[in-house]
């Protein structure tokens, strides 16, 4: 039996209530991004969590669960809050719902709870992000964003991120 996606997304600050939930997307999201990083699970067999933890716990951060209906479909961690410019540090939609325009809505609706300078950055490697995300830059901010390469922090082992950069403008 093939089930659709409900046409109810929902993209809500998480709640400690919600963090279980979470919890269990994130290895989910740390396997996904292990094709491109070539990193190992710890010697338990688990990946590394500190931006969950900080997602729920740090100044600054804040946890977004993605839902379709009732079921978990991912999540987003923003951080930077408390400084010029937010920071999409964590993204995540469930094998499920991708291709289907989830991604795309949820992220819309994190990004523009918070008016702003953003940058986001992501892998060159993947290339599904490759596509993705100055596909969100271009419809929040049209010809208005920049695109640069960075070294990955205290990891000189791991290749470069693409940083894309762009305002959200407030509502009107």
């Amino acid at each position: 039996m093939t089930e659709t996606l409900p046409a109810d997304l929902i993209v809500r600050p998480a709640t400690p209530e919600d963090r279980p939930t979470v919890e269990r997307l994130w290895p989910m999201f740390r396997h996904d991004l292990s094709e491109f990083r070539g990193v190992l699970p710890g010697p338990d067999g688990t990946f590394r969590s500190e931006w969950l933890v900080s997602a729920f716990t740090a100044p600054g951060w804040a946890p977004y669960l993605v839902t379709c209906g009732e079921r978990p479909a991912g999540f987003a961690f923003v951080r930077g809050l408390d400084g010029p410019v937010r920071v999409l540090n964590s993204f995540f939609v469930v094998r499920g719902a991708r291709r289907q325009g989830v991604g795309l809505r949820a992220v819309r609706k994190v990004l523009l709870r918070h008016p702003g300078p953003w940058e986001i950055a992501f892998q060159h490697d993947n290339p599904a992000a490759v596509r993705f995300w100055p596909r969100v830059a271009r419809e929040l901010a049209e010809e208005g964003w920049t695109r640069e390469v960075r070294p990955v922090p205290d990891r000189p082992e791991l290749p470069p991120d693409v940083w894309i950069s762009f305002t959200v403008p407030a509502p009107a």
